[in-house]
């Protein structure tokens, strides 16, 4: 049986394709990290826009009792 034997010595091309592996990893998670943190702020907006909505809606109902109230008594 014969044993099989690994060199010691690195290529130049192994070193650059670590290199360029590791710098595409590099960016590649800084970009993903900038479109988590724009997603982020965006669901910030859209939290904000909602609790607005809530309250408007809140206001809508009250206005409706207070124009129910009104008309019931105009109709008296």
């Amino acid at each position: 049986m014969t044993s099989w034997r690994m060199e010691k010595s690195v290529t130049l091309g192994v070193v650059f394709a670590l290199a360029m592996q590791t710098g595409g990893a590099l960016i590649w998670a800084g970009a993903a990290g900038e479109r988590l943190n724009r997603l982020e702020a965006e669901a910030e907006l859209h939290e904000a826009a909602s609790e607005r909505l809530a309250r408007l809606e809140e206001q809508i109902g009250q206005a409706r009792e207070a124009l129910s109230r009104i008309e019931r008594r105009l109709d008296d």
